[in-house]
């Protein structure tokens, strides 16, 4: 079966959904004034309320004259969002609000006490139980409820100011208030101020007297230890034998050099004398005296002996006298050098005697110097204990003197302080007349367009098929009239009437057309009964040329086709009237007893197919639907034989339904999603009536009871006009079933 989405095949008329507000201009309208009025006179009678704002700067008010020594506003940490949230809450708090409320008097008035002038309104909802009886809470919870419903304090953004609100009938009253609050917070802020000192002074009196004998025991144990472990203090904070052992140790070292160099000296004067050498280059040697006159004599006896050696010989006495000279003082020299090796000795072996003495004297302070620093660890420890004491006793009597001081003098600076104080307001805040009044015009005048567009789409008459959609709108159909007259369409084409089988007149108070609206009027065709019959042969049928096309079948042959084929649509036209209007009923409840969703739609002329599934002509139909005054859910019925469901011709004024008669297209995709098959049954209509109704898996039945000229006329039509698979089916013979338990059958 082929299935199709209606949503697919159809647009918003756009031009259609808001010329649905040009149609309503006059209810949307005078709903719109109405708001309107309303609201203005509810803001004019409102009570006025006025508010007053006070402001409160959050920061440290100490002078540097007053600010304790030592400390400055660097120390002190900045308040973040947390902290300045913090101060917001204490200023709303009840002891805040109660210390204002009680300063002013608040619970006399009954602004703040509704017990005082409870109205007539509030006493009977008390009673019915539809608000809480205020006497049931306490005076002053009252009261502070009535002022956080008027307080609002926050925290001004991206500053640490707080800003103080409070709404009031009274401008005057609004401003006390406010100021009242913000005063109370900072009497709140010193107040706790001086209970610290109080309590700091309180705290620290005898924890000083407590911390000062303390500091006399630990310094008195200092100077105990110290003296009985006879820790002498040397230069350099170091006891006396640790001072002692650095000047040995550095007087041993200075022996221990001078030790060596004396026996460097000696050893060197000593390998001259035996290697013969001269002795000009030993410092010890030239630094004698007597030895330095030696040499400068030895000197003197050469140079004298070189000068005679030029005018006499080397055995002149004289000569001779000079040389023996000269070889006593060379021996003098030598017994001098012996003399120094020996004084060299002499100062190395006594450099060694020192030394030996100096490292045991190192070695007794070494174990005297270890006991000392151990002791001087102990007497660290008591020292350091001591100080602390010391530090603690200074720190407190620091504080306590400045928490004295401030506690006698009453002083207490507050980090907070009042930078904008509450002036008396002098227009009230609420109601703002202007704004309330536009604001409900245009919310009253938004609410009815878009109510007003969502009725027009919903109902359907803003809705038109899409471009290229695969049925087109229909012109002429056959569908139910008022009157033997032909009914005027919305494109002022006639259509042609049918005669009313079952009803015994006909609908003649239906509503014509207004006369503005221009009808044009055709007079009712007659039959032509032999305009198809071949003149040759008389009696034959007009049907025999094409009888390989057309098969005759019946009900249960219809359903079974349809069945097989997988129709979506199944169109019977009945030009016989409405008795042959029994097939469509027919094939449609045998298509539904097979286990299908079979829907019939009734367009006759006087509702010959659906009467006899509801037995009554009353129930609302197509021509609600397309009258927009139903929905599909109101104009779809159970057959009461059946489980098929069937939608009839409806109570609507057909005039006024034609004028949407180019819905139906969209009514039939519509009903094809939901089903799977739509039996629809126009009565006598054309081939022309009919294309409308068509598409996709549509079969066309001709029902007829008799094979006369009108049936055969009607077939003709319907071959030549695109239809060559018209079916005929007749009801005549058909046996219908049992009908369902507790049904009565049909006539």
């Amino acid at each position: 079966m082929s299935v199709q989405s209606a949503a697919a095949d159809v647009d918003v008329d756009l031009k259609q959904l808001f010329a649905s507000l040009a149609r309503n201009w006059l209810r949307i309208v005078l709903v719109t004034l109405v708001v309107t009025g309303l609201a203005f006179a509810l803001a004019w009678l409102a009570t006025p309320y006025y508010k007053a704002t006070a402001k409160l700067e959050i920061g440290s008010r100490e002078s540097e004259y007053t600010r304790p020594p030592g400390t400055n506003d660097d120390d002190k940490p900045i308040l973040d969002e947390q902290g300045v949230a913090t101060q917001v809450q204490i200023i709303s708090s009840p002891d805040i609000l109660r210390q204002v409320a009680t300063k002013l008097n608040l619970d006399k008035l009954p602004e703040f006490d509704e017990t005082l002038k409870m109205s007539a309104l509030g006493r009977i909802l008390v009673l019915v139980g539809l608000k809480s009886d205020p006497f049931d809470i306490p005076p002053e919870e009252r009261v502070l409820n009535a002022m956080h419903d008027k307080l609002n304090v926050y925290a001004v953004e991206k500053t640490r100011a707080i800003a103080i609100e409070f709404a009031s009938k009274d401008p005057q009253l609004a401003a006390d208030i406010a100021n009242g609050i913000a005063i109370a917070y900072i009497a709140s802020k010193s107040d706790a101020k001086l209970e610290s000192n109080a309590a700091a002074t309180d705290f620290l009196a005898p924890e000083i007297a407590d911390l000062q004998n303390r500091v006399k025991d630990a310094e008195a144990k200092v100077a105990a230890f110290r003296a009985q472990s006879d820790l002498l203090m040397g230069g350099n904070n170091a006891v006396l034998p640790t001072q002692q052992l650095a000047e040995l140790s550095s007087e041993l070292s200075r022996v221990r050099a001078s030790r060596a160099a004396a026996e460097a000296s000696a050893e060197s004067v000593r390998r001259a004398l035996q290697n013969g050498g001269s002795l000009d280059s030993v410092p010890e040697v030239l630094s004698s005296e007597l030895i330095q006159r030696l040499r400068e004599r030895q000197v003197e006896l050469r140079a004298n002996i070189a000068d005679l050696s030029t005018t006499l010989l080397d055995n002149h006495p004289r000569i001779r006298a000079l040389k023996s000279q000269l070889a006593d003082l060379d021996g003098q020299i030598r017994n001098e050098a012996q003399k120094i090796i020996r004084g060299l000795s002499a100062q190395a072996q006594t450099a060694k005697a020192r030394e030996d003495q100096l490292l045991a004297d190192v070695n007794t302070l070494k174990a005297a110097s270890a006991r000392a620093g151990e002791q001087q660890v102990q007497l660290d420890a008591l020292q350091r204990d001591a100080n602390v004491q010391r530090q603690q006793l200074e720190s407190y009597m620091a504080s306590y003197n400045a928490a004295a001081s401030r506690k006698d003098r009453k002083y207490s600076p507050v980090a907070a302080s009042l930078i904008a104080q509450a002036q008396v307001p002098s227009q009230p805040y609420f109601p703002k007349i202007g704004p309330i009044t536009g604001a409900a015009a245009a919310a009253s005048l938004l609410l009815m367009a878009i109510g007003t567009l969502l009725a027009e789409l919903f109902s359907g008459r803003a809705m038109r098929p899409a471009p290229g959609a695969r049925f087109e709108s229909i012109e002429q159909v056959a569908m139910p009239v008022a009157r033997t007259e032909p009914a005027i369409d919305d494109e002022r084409r006639a259509f042609a009437p049918y005669e009313q089988a079952a009803a015994g007149h006909s609908i003649a108070e239906a509503e014509l057309p207004r006369p503005s609206e221009p009808v044009e009027v055709h007079a009712p065709a007659a039959r032509p009964a032999d305009s198809v019959v071949g003149p040759s042969q008389p009696g034959k049928s007009a049907l025999e040329p094409r009888q390989s096309r057309l098969g005759e079948i019946d009900v249960d042959k219809a359903a079974e086709k349809l069945i097989a084929s997988g129709a979506a649509r199944a169109i019977f036209v009945s030009p016989e009237g409405d008795e042959a209007a029994a097939s469509a009923v027919l094939v449609a409840r045998e298509v539904s007893d097979a286990g299908l969703r079979v829907l019939l739609l009734d367009l006759t002329a006087s509702g010959a197919a659906s009467r006899p599934m509801l037995d009554s002509s009353l129930f609302p139909g197509i021509t609600n639907l397309l009258a927009s005054e139903a929905q599909f859910s109101d104009v779809i019925h159970p057959d009461l034989y059946s489980d098929a469901h069937v939608i009839p011709v409806g109570t609507a004024d057909p005039v006024r339904a034609m004028r949407a008669a180019d819905r139906l297209p969209i009514i039939m995709q519509s009903l094809t999603t939901a089903y799977d098959l739509v039996v629809v049954e126009c009565g006598p209509a054309d081939a022309q009536g009919i294309s409308r109704l068509v598409g996709d898996g549509t079969e066309v039945f001709l029902s007829m009871l008799e094979a006369d000229d009108q049936v055969t006329q009607a077939a003709v039509k319907l071959i030549e006009n695109g239809y060559p698979d018209v079916t005929l089916v007749t009801p005549v013979g058909h046996e219908p079933g049992d009908p369902l338990p507790g049904r009565r059958s049909a006539a």
